[in-house]
């Protein structure tokens, strides 16, 4: 086996006792991004001499050294949101084609503490914007289960390098089901941690209430060992929650016995694939015969929770983005005669912003607007709050939700372009997690006939990432969907 082919916790051990160098392993991961990746456009940034002089700084380390840290010589692919000192930091914009950050986002600076290697900036829809990746500016990123099929987004580009083994592990983030979607659609593991968790400083802010950034990878372990590294306060970060950060890992007991899981069976009734749903009740399924216990529930609030995330989004989008007027920093249209100071920022922005971001913008701007506040940002907010109420109601009897991370599979390129509302209900089954701050998890699940990955969510407790992960490592203890593997012929144009 192909040291690209091995899961982080492998590698880590095998640098950690000599057993391979953590040259080695990258030279694999950036040889297999050089094969790959002209076709499937999961990165926009790779800095090959870079990745090389971080990995024979690492193998100078005396041994002692390596043994001591959880990821050492771990090639990881971080989206292109979160800041890396010295590396480009688009957001898939041109509006930030020319951006370099002099700084670290906190989560890179815990990865490098921790003996990770940045291997590259993955592409994403525009300041995470999107359900597909289509809308970088830069490029679209192919699924590598179906050349043809989106690799879902907004984290596409980190997913599709998790998932055709050019990265063990990846960084993406997460405001409406960012990481959980992609990582189904592509299968792979993807988890987004409660809300403070992880620290956002550093990264590019779409909707700050929202915003949440977490691992992708093939394994729960190796999630569990990435989430360990990047979680905490953080003084940087006033959200970032001052809550002890337990070793996730040793919580993966294998043992799932005497667990409630709660299933919203009124919300799988209309729209979900007929393949999708087969394989969630069978992942149940293996989850009672590990001793858990099934239950139904209801999430009444659950229909709102697509109109309720795009008013609550697009209105912090609007007023996050209002900082890109060309003055500062980042794209400035070329002035023509008689170019004023509106002008300037009109012309910038028209040109700077893609078709997506200036959708969300101006429905964000509309229902923050004097007279539409009260009818609609406001109510949305109020609904919120429901939502995270039946959530709260719902872990007063079980210890987990479980829903489809998607309700369909991977749809073609282009599919849904036209129509921004099919697109938008991509994420009906995972906005509702972000709305309320909650931790959940995608693991893969089963295939559709066509060969399309599917994923099983799981949502949890307010900083019980612990025993999301444990039910998701105990899950793949049994089942072998995990290690199934994507076609990487270049032609290959079909399902894998």
């Amino acid at each position: 086996m192909s040291p690209h082919e091995w899961t982080a916790r492998e590698i880590r051990e095998a640098v950690a006792a000599g057993r391979v160098s953590a040259t080695e392993i990258c030279q694999s991961c950036l040889s297999r991004i050089d094969d790959l990746d002209r076709e499937l456009g999961a990165f926009l940034h790779v800095d090959h001499d870079r990745v090389a002089a971080r990995a024979r700084d690492i193998d100078q380390w005396p041994a002692e050294r390596r043994a001591a840290l959880p990821l050492c010589g771990v090639p990881i692919a971080v989206k292109d949101v979160i800041c890396v000192s010295g590396a480009p930091a688009t957001a898939g914009s041109k509006t930030l084609e020319t951006f370099v950050p002099p700084y670290n986002a906190t989560v890179i600076a815990r990865l490098q503490a921790a003996g990770a290697i940045v291997i590259g900036k993955t592409n994403c829809d525009e300041f995470a914007m999107g359900s597909s990746t289509e809308n970088s500016a830069y490029r679209v990123t192919r699924n590598p289960w179906r050349r043809d099929a989106i690799p879902g987004g907004s984290s596409g580009g980190s997913a599709v390098a998790v998932g055709a083994r050019m990265a063990p592990v990846a960084l993406g983030t997460d405001t409406g089901g960012s990481v959980r979607q992609p990582a189904a659609l592509c299968g792979v593991v993807g988890l987004k941690p409660t809300y403070g968790r992880v620290s956002r400083y550093g990264l590019i802010a779409f909707a700050s209430s929202l915003d949440q950034i977490g691992p992708f990878s093939r394994t729960a372990h190796d999630a569990a060992l990435v989430l360990t590294a990047i979680a905490g306060a953080d003084p940087q970060d006033s959200t970032a929650a001052p809550e002890e950060v337990p070793d996730f890992a040793a919580a993966l007991t294998g043992d799932v016995r005497g667990l409630t899981i709660g299933v919203p069976r009124t919300l799988l009734d209309q729209g979900v694939d007929p393949d999708i749903l087969r394989s969630f009740d069978a992942a149940l399924e293996t989850l009672r015969g590990l001793g858990v216990t099934l239950t139904d529930i209801q999430l009444p609030h659950a229909q709102y929770a697509i109109p309720t995330y795009y008013l609550v989004a697009t209105a912090e989008a609007s007023s996050n983005l209002a900082r890109y007027d060309g003055v500062r920093y980042g794209f400035r249209a070329p002035a023509d005669a008689g170019t004023d100071l509106r002008r300037m920022y009109e012309r910038t922005r028209a040109q700077g912003f893609g078709a997506e971001v200036k959708r969300r913008i101006m429905l964000g701007t509309y229902v923050l607007s004097a007279g539409y506040y009260d009818a609609y940002y406001l109510k949305a907010q109020k609904v919120r709050t429901l939502i995270r109420q039946d959530y709260v109601q719902a872990f007063e009897r079980v210890d987990i939700v479980a829903m489809p991370t998607s309700p369909t599979p991977a749809f073609r390129i282009g599919e849904r372009v036209n129509d921004p509302l099919q697109m938008y209900l991509a994420d009906v089954f995972t906005v509702g997690v972000n709305l309320a701050g909650l931790p959940g998890i995608s693991v893969p699940c089963g295939f559709t006939r066509d060969g399309l990955p599917a994923g099983l969510q799981l949502v949890g407790r307010m900083f019980d990432e612990a025993t999301l992960l444990r039910a998701a490592d105990a899950y793949e203890r049994v089942t072998e969907w995990w290690k199934a593997e994507p076609a990487v012929s270049l032609s290959s144009g079909g399902p894998g």
